[in-house]
């Protein structure tokens, strides 16, 4: 198993952050690693979805376990293996909350992964994770 992990300390209220994070068909709309999405059901476990990110083939996942508020998992196969997306979201008090991004390769196709994608990945990680907050901020401001 190959991991590629992110986080960062973000400001806003941990329900916007999470209705953000979870609402899948509006992810091309602020997530600049993300060009297409959407999701087949609710945001619950077995619920499959697709996407397309930026500069990587587009391909199914499934929801594979949600800890509403908290954290969220999805799988996606890729040859001979798969990646595992992990999310956590945990308020530290004070509007802040450190958002973890943890990716886990899988199969003989790690090295490959690695040496195309891991740099792109890991930048776009940082730059969905600020994004993430501005969209909430965003939405945060539209219903207050």
């Amino acid at each position: 198993m190959y991991v590629i992990h992110e986080e960062a300390v973000i400001s806003g209220e941990i329900e916007e952050i999470w209705r953000v994070a979870t609402d899948v068909a509006n992810w091309p709309s602020w997530d600049p690693h993300e060009e297409k999405a959407r999701i087949d059901g609710p945001f619950a476990p077995g619920t499959t979805g697709w996407v397309k990110p930026k500069g990587a083939p587009a391909g199914p996942f499934i929801v594979t376990a949600v800890d509403s508020g908290r954290s969220w998992t999805s799988e996606a196969g890729i040859p001979f293996g798969k990646i595992r997306g992990h999310y956590t979201y945990e308020p530290l008090g004070d509007d802040t909350v450190r958002v973890a991004k943890r990716m886990e390769v899988h199969g003989p196709f790690r090295p490959i992964f690695r040496l195309i994608w891991e740099r792109g990945i890991r930048a776009d990680m940082q730059l969905t994770i600020a994004a993430l907050e501005l969209e909430a901020r965003r939405l945060g401001v539209q219903r207050g």
